[in-house]
């Protein structure tokens, strides 16, 4: 078995809406039936038992050794706890090799995972060793790095049950809610609303407890010290018992509390000053409470105790705290609901003032305390008293929090009980936490789980918001570029500031920010994270789709503009018109329940989206009397099409008419694919809700030309003839530029054409073969990128698509695109038309554009405007009138 490509799918795919890893595996002859060899799904058991059997789900045999490390790689990750379902194996037209997608929900666990599978396979083929154990350590770690740890978890799973979209920004806790403008940020339990001010205050424990006394809230006397002679000085002014911290720190690190004598002072001293300044204050006795308050309102309160064990009259302290750490619910980390209680220095000073060691054994029914603060990362517990808190002391924390500036605060509060005001009893607030720890609210040692996740979401999005843009996303064989652009165009045009991407660049309010082909989910990833974007139109590409999936998970309207065999059919298994379909309809599969998808209804493969679309479907087509069309009209939906001259958009009983004869691309209706174009594009506006007097304004406005359209049916007047100049590249794009010329009225007809080399030996011959019945003369050259092609051999398959070409009269075969396009424009004469299919479009149209200024500067109109004007004296010779203010400085004086 040979595994390669590797390649991770990091949104909706050709296989499912789950990011998944792929890859291309290959099996030998004795491996793509393991029905002939049974002992292999017997060893693969034994060594890895919850593998289940190789049979199930697979219905129809044979079941090969891709399936078997496709079914281990989902049962490895499963194991550990990632919730993955989702897994398959398909054959390619090559005998013997499979595509694999395995879900993920952490890339580095899916890819450590399927190269484990990898090593499983083989250790059950060769009768070999696989240490599982080792395998499902080394996953569950890198998982519990990976992932969000609970609090940043928490929010994100609000924020998707709302359906606000996200991404993580970084490895860590950095994530992004939403897209575009309607975008925030959070890291663990701190939004971005919240000021760097605020957060230092709260850092900042003597200023925190100065502005909260100020305020009228209560809190322990107490101040910040610099040694340890000054600390205990402080100590006896204060008196026991009393609290050691840092001045600046948070989860309770180098925290010790209940402190009553000298020895367990300097050991609180020593343990706080590794992080700063240390705090010395007044001990408050009564419980730990921990109030989370976001915005104006509490939202949970939990009750925490410090780590502890109970003597059973047998076993040692330190057997005891083993024992507890048992609980599946403590780890290491943040990652679970607890945390591992330790024994060190602090806890062996806690046991010390109880006259115990680590080596003690407890009687029994003994409380045995081995700290006295009660953070959870230091081994606490938590209960839950959300329901029991006194309204006075929910005040107080919301004053507190208030108070420093937080919009998500950790306010901890020491008291005998929140059920009655702190005053009555003493209580104080000892603490305000800036990026609290949330998971003793989500899942308290006792009590009931707290959804804070979901209150913070409603303080980030209080109207009920979901923190998307509209996303146009278009896809199809030919026209995507220019409908991607016009899209964009009438979207801006509604005051909207449009972030677009295509295979010219990636441009946000009309400004490129990226250029070359960014038709891929990166660059549409791009213009999603950026601040300045309203709404986004996405051209979507095949090699993007394959290579990442898609950038979004829900697009608002997905535009099919046509399916053509030309699109790099035989590339990455892509090898019918039936496969491109299957890839290409991801984006209708994943159209928002409320969103649409605009489909051409004059191709069958493209119409028959339609019943994959979870949202809505507009068809648009030329003809308004296609049976597609006048089924969907008749059901009262929408459609687009073409009548007297006119773009017509019909529901129901609503009409509009939008003139051709007013939308410049089109020619007044002469270029049929770029009718088709606009109807696309206005489908796509009239989808997200755009007026039709802003549709009609824009329609007008929108030029293809160089800015607007670069690459697309650029048309310039040249000495008296006409020049086209377009990126067309497979066979059925040149059809539509043909059938647009046809149209066109010329004296005669040349053209100036290459191929890609990455197309079939067919498609590259089929697009000479149509030029070659339409046009006089065809000018051959040879791409700068031949492709994966041997020199000349693209050029070789041009000349053989012109055998027995029924209009063609000359060909000359030219080497380099530029001198092509000279040679071809040198023979221009008045009434000519000349289609140059250009490769590298800039510097094509650049040239291009050079030779035709330079034509209109030589013309004998334009010379006539400059013997017509005034001529103006040089500077130099030219009499200047002198003004108060010149200084004469030959004479020496001013005048």
């Amino acid at each position: 078995m040979e595994v390669s490509r590797i390649r991770a799918l990091r949104g909706p795919n050709l296989w499912s809406r789950y990011t998944a890893i792929e890859a291309v595996v290959t099996c030998h002859s004795a491996e793509r039936d393991l029905r002939l060899t049974p002992i292999f799904e017997q060893r693969l058991r034994a060594l890895f038992p919850a593998v289940g059997a190789l049979h199930a789900n697979k219905p129809s045999p044979p079941i090969s050794m891709a399936h078997a490390l496709e079914l281990s790689a989902l049962a490895l990750q499963a194991q550990i706890g990632c919730p993955v379902t989702f897994s398959r194996t398909t054959p390619t037209e090559i005998e013997g090799t499979f595509q694999v997608a395995v879900q993920y929900t952490e890339e580095a666990v899916g890819r450590l995972a399927f190269e484990k599978a990898q090593d499983l396979c083989r250790a059950a083929a060769d009768d070999g060793h696989f240490d599982l154990a080792a395998a499902l350590a080394e996953l569950r770690e890198l998982d519990e790095d990976e992932r969000l740890g609970p609090s940043t978890g928490a929010i994100v799973e609000a924020a998707v049950a709302r359906g606000i979209p996200f991404k993580r920004l970084t490895s860590g806790s950095l994530v992004q809610l939403g897209w575009g403008s309607q975008q925030r940020r959070i890291q663990a339990a701190e939004v971005d609303g919240t000021s760097a001010i605020a957060e230092a205050i709260a850092q900042d424990k003597d200023l925190t407890k100065k502005l909260l006394h100020a305020a009228g809230v209560p809190v322990p006397l107490g101040r910040p010290v610099g040694t340890l002679e000054e600390a205990w000085a402080v100590a006896q002014d204060i008196g026991f018992p009393m609290v050691v911290k840092p001045q600046d720190g948070n989860q309770g690190k180098g925290v010790t509390v209940g402190i009553t004598e000298r020895g367990h002072f300097d050991i609180a001293f020593a343990a706080a000053a590794p992080y700063g300044t240390v705090m010395v204050e007044r001990y408050l006795p009564g419980h730990d409470f921990r109030l989370l308050v976001v915005g104006s309102q509490l939202v949970a309160a939990a009750r925490r105790d410090p780590p502890l064990v109970i003597g059973d009259g047998q076993h040692t302290v330190r057997e005891l705290v083993a024992e507890v750490n048992q609980d599946p619910r403590r780890g290491e980390g943040h990652g679970t609901s607890l945390t591992k209680i330790r024994i060190d220095t602090i806890a062996e000073a806690r046991l010390a003032a109880q006259n115990l060691t680590p080596d003690s054994v407890p009687a029994q029914g003994q409380r045995v305390v081995l700290r006295n603060n009660a953070n959870l990362s230091t081994g606490g517990t938590a209960t839950d008293v959300t329901d029991s808190v006194h309204p006075d002391v929910a005040a107080r924390a919301i004053e507190a929090a208030q108070t420093v500036g937080m919009d998500i605060c950790g306010v901890d509060v020491v008291c005998e009980t929140v059920m009655r005001p702190l005053e009555e009893q003493n209580g104080g607030i000892v603490e305000v936490n800036a990026a609290p720890g949330l998971r003793m609210h989500i899942s308290p040692s006792f009590g009931k789980g707290r959804d804070v996740g979901k209150a913070v979401i409603d303080h980030m999005y209080p109207d009920g918001g979901n923190g998307r843009i509209p996303v146009i996303a278009v896809t199809g064989t030919n026209g995507k570029t220019t409908t991607v652009r016009l899209a964009a165009h009438l979207l801006k045009a509604n005051g909207l500031r449009v972030g677009m991407t295509n295979t010219d660049g990636v441009y946000v309010g009309g400004r490129q920010i990226d250029s070359g082909d960014c038709s891929g989910p990166r660059s549409a990833r791009n213009v999603l994270v950026h601040p300045d974007v309203d709404a986004a139109v996405l051209e979507t590409a095949r090699g993007g789709l394959l290579r990442e999936g898609l950038a979004f998970d829900l697009c608002d309207v997905a535009v099919v503009t046509n399916m053509g065999a030309g699109d790099h059919l035989g590339l990455n298994y892509i090898t019918t018109l039936e496969d491109l379909s299957v890839l290409k309809r991801v984006i209708v599969l994943n159209v928002a329940p409320t969103g649409t998808a605009v489909l051409n209804a004059a191709d069958p493969a493209v119409a028959a989206m339609a019943p994959h679309c979870p949202g809505k479907v507009i068809f648009f087509a030329q003809d308004g009397r296609h049976p597609v069309i006048a089924t969907h009209m008749a059901q009262g939906q929408r459609v687009v099409f073409v009548e007297r001259g006119d773009i017509v958009c019909t529901e129901g009983t609503f009409t509009k008419r939008l003139p051709l004869a007013r939308i410049p691309i089109t020619r007044k209706g002469q270029i049929g694919f770029q009718v088709e174009n606009a109807m696309a594009s206005v489908a796509a506006a009239w989808a997200v809700g755009v007026s039709w007097q802003v549709i009609q304004k824009g329609l007008t406005s929108f030029i293809s030309d160089l800015h607007g359209v670069p690459g697309r049916f650029n048309v310039f007047d040249y000495r008296g003839a006409t020049i086209i100049a377009d990126y067309g590249h497979n066979p059925d794009a040149i059809a539509a530029l043909v059938a647009g010329v046809d149209n066109m009225q010329a004296r005669q007809r040349s053209v100036v054409i290459s191929g890609a080399g990455d197309r079939r030996d067919e498609d590259i011959r089929g697009q000479t073969q149509l030029l070659g019945a339409a046009f006089d003369e065809v000018i051959l050259y040879q791409d700068a990128c031949q492709r994966g092609r041997a020199d000349g051999e693209v050029l070789a398959l041009l000349r053989q698509g012109l055998q027995g070409a029924a209009r063609t009269r000359r060909m000359d075969e030219v080497h380099g695109e530029l001198l092509a396009i000279d040679r071809a424009m040198n023979r221009l004469k008045p009434g000519d038309l000349c289609l140059i299919l250009i490769d590298q479009v800039d510097q094509a149209l650049a040239h291009i554009r050079a030779k035709v200024d330079a034509a209109a500067a030589a013309s004998p109109t334009a010379r006539a405007k400059r013997q017509a004007s005034p001529r103006r004296q040089p500077a130099a010779t030219r009499p200047r009138r002198v003004k108060a203010a010149d200084t004469v400085v030959a004479l020496g004086f001013r005048v």
